[in-house]
């Protein structure tokens, strides 16, 4: 029987910080990690937050960990550090160099003080690179292009890569005295060690080449000296590739055998997975809400088979307690490993099992987070404001000092309902006027969209606290100057969006006649229409953003033929690679047709169906005929009509979101929160 069939056969003890009547039992069972005991099966995956400064450990990257435990992790691994002489760039937190021996030990005292591990993650992108152009002094096990920038790295030699396991060794040593529970070796995501473990990427002729076991040697070797150096009581966690998706790459033969070999050195003290590579499947490494739940659940399961006796860790899409509770109770994994959502809400785990779900932050799944910190800004999150803060695991306002003010906000999106929510728990007097029926804005209307389901986690967190802390809502009407001085405000905030810019190339007599609708306008249109449309609908996009192209997803479904043109050299230009590639592959499966450097011509017969895109460059054109619907998404202009009359009342007024300036959900919940910490 494995371990997990053990422990799930068995009654939970009743011990310290142990709740017997959760309603997930599982999940929050104690298990045994080498000669750690976890108080739990969550784990704080790897995330990069870029916290760090010149290297160093700062105050912010500690609270970022200590929250996380404080918040009911059981173990929180690290961002990867600088643990090879190459890596001493400022970029990462140093170990190898000494320069952070006091703040490495002060890291892992804090994280411990909370009843939780911290574990240093020991990895290297060798020539994975997912920016554009190329960069010089990148290694790898061959030497050949990167997928994604072409970039040609060093193949490193014999002795070279005996050195950077020599290194890494070292490094982890440096981790142990400074009190860190133990490392992950990450040998997955496209890296330096998923390079040499792919038979696609490693043409070495040399001991670390050739077949299986010299392929999987560099991390053999390094699994078995890193035990031998750091002793019996030390973690080391392994994360290895799943499938790749790579013709000749690593398919689950191949990664179950790689499973097996890293298990016989008997080094692992838990191993789980990651799938894609820094190619075309990169979107692969952190799955949206375009595919199933928990995607990678039952491919796990399979490839721990290969570990008997190791704990296996699940990793993918997993944001709901429910899903954790099912991983570890039908067998499917022993650990459960978070990363975006416990950058959504660090206290996760202790609201779930005290039964406070309704209370959590729950992951949108966006990948915001990631292409912030993939363009080397710092970790920020659409549903969390308070990312890194110092107070951040379940926080609550403190009440503002001074007499209660009465604040009203127009506008009922997420940034109108950011700022009231937190205005209200600091004890003001807070009505919203809202001019649909129901929250949400235009986040609402996202939320019916393929793939956007998640993005009502946001507005219903936020009505659901905005209701606890008393907040009048009144809904319904669009709201005038005097329904808002009526109300005797000491504060105005006006979070009541933009709305898309009329495009020049259309007549301007048929502006709101609802001829030519845009996307919001279309889709609120054919929300209820299921039937297949005849004829074409034509997508111009000046947006750049989910929200059109989800929307374009949903016109395929309901026409003949989508065109989707943009002015641009691609489409999907302001959003994260790792989105990109999924837009790509959803809107040309559905048989919509790309048309990059196009725009619609001013001298289309637009009123008898037919459009002609003209090509921004050569001014070649292309004739579409049969056009059922023509729908824009162009530069939003912001709804402030209500901001002069209101200041020439005396209020004091704010600006949030859109309203402020066109952007996007990361902005709206950001300045509705800072709003309401003001007020």
């Amino acid at each position: 029987m494995r371990m997990k069939e053990q422990l799930a056969a068995v009654t939970p003890p009743q011990e310290e910080g142990w709740a017997v009547d959760t309603a997930y039992p599982h999940l929050f069972s104690p298990i045994q990690l080498g000669h750690r005991t976890l108080r739990n099966r969550i784990v704080h995956a790897s995330t990069t937050t870029r916290f760090q400064e010149r290297g160093r450990v700062t105050d912010k990257l500690i609270a970022y960990h200590v929250n996380r435990a404080r918040g009911g992790a059981a173990l929180t691994v690290t961002e990867p550090l600088a643990v090879l002489s190459r890596q001493l760039n400022g970029v990462r937190v140093e170990v190898l160099s000494g320069v952070n021996a006091d703040g490495l030990a002060r890291w892992a005292a804090a994280v411990e003080a909370e009843g939780c591990g911290l574990v240093g993650q020991i990895q290297d992108p060798g020539r994975g690179r997912h920016e554009d152009g190329r960069v010089g002094r990148l290694i790898s096990a061959s030497a050949l292009p990167d997928d994604l920038s072409w970039t040609v790295a060093h193949a490193l030699t014999t002795g070279e890569v005996e050195g950077v396991i020599e290194e890494f060794v070292r490094s982890a040593g440096l981790l142990k005295a400074a009190g860190f529970a133990g490392v992950e070796v990450s040998a997955g995501h496209g890296h330096l060690f998923h390079q040499f473990l792919s038979p696609l990427s490693n043409q070495r002729e040399d001991r670390y080449g050739g077949d299986l076991a010299g392929r999987t040697r560099l991390l053999t070797d390094l699994l078995r000296e890193l035990r031998r150096h750091c002793g019996p009581d030390f973690l080391i966690g392994v994360k290895l590739p799943g499938e790749d998706g790579l013709p000749g790459g690593i398919g689950m033969e191949e990664a179950a055998a790689i499973t097996a070999l890293a298990h016989g050195t008997g080094a692992a003290s838990y191993i789980t997975y990651c799938w894609g590579s820094h190619a075309d499947t990169l979107d692969w490494h952190l799955p949206d809400n375009h595919g199933p739940r928990v995607p990678y659940a039952a491919r796990i399961a399979a490839l721990g088979r290969s570990a008997p006796g190791t704990p296996i860790g699940a990793l993918g899409l997993i944001t709901d307690p429910n899903e954790g509770e099912r991983l570890v109770r039908d067998g499917l994994a022993d650990l459960v490993m978070l990363a975006r959502p416990l950058v959504t809400d660090p206290a996760w785990p202790n609201k779930a099992r005290a039964g406070r779900e309704a209370q959590i932050r729950y992951c949108v799944s966006c990948n915001t987070c990631w292409h912030l910190i993939a363009t080397h800004g710092t970790l920020r999150c659409d549903n969390n404001p308070r990312v890194g803060a110092e107070d951040e695991a379940d926080w609550t306002p403190r009440r503002a000092t001074g007499p209660a003010r009465r604040v009203v906000v127009v506008g009922a999106g997420p940034a109108g309902l950011e700022a009231a929510w937190t205005a209200a728990a600091r004890g003001h007097q807070v009505t919203v006027l809202g001019q649909g029926d129901e929250v949400g804005g235009k986040a609402r209307l996202h939320a019916i969209l393929p793939g956007g389901e998640g993005l009502s986690s946001v507005y219903d967190y936020q009505r659901l606290a905005a209701d606890r802390h008393g907040v009048d809502f009144r809904l319904g009407a669009a709201a005038t100057l005097d329904d808002i001085l009526a109300l005797d405000p000491d504060t105005v905030v006006l979070a009541t969006g933009a709305s898309p810019s009329w495009p020049a190339y259309l007549p301007a007599d048929y502006r709101g006649e609802g001829y030519f609708p845009d996307v919001r306008e279309a889709v609120a249109l054919l929300a209820r229409v299921t039937a297949r449309q005849a004829g074409t609908a034509v997508v111009f996009d000046q947006d750049g953003t989910a929200f059109t192209y989800a929307a374009t997803e949903f016109l395929a479904a309901r026409f003949e033929k989508v065109v989707l043109a943009t002015p641009r050299d691609r489409i999907a230009g302001a959003e994260a690679l790792v989105n990109r590639q999924g837009i790509h592959r959803r809107l040309l499966g559905r048989g919509v047709e790309i048309l990059p450097f196009h725009a619609p011509d001013p001298s289309s017969a637009f009123e008898e169906g037919e459009i002609i895109l003209r090509h921004v460059l050569t001014g070649a054109t292309r004739r579409i005929e049969d056009v059922a619907l023509h729908t824009f998404a162009t530069p939003r202009v912001p709804n402030t009509a209500l901001l002069a009359p209101l200041m020439a009342a005396g209020l004091d007024v704010h600006l949030v979101g859109d309203a402020y300036a066109p952007r996007l959900l990361l902005d709206a919940t950001s300045e509705g929160h800072g709003v309401g910490m003001l007020v």
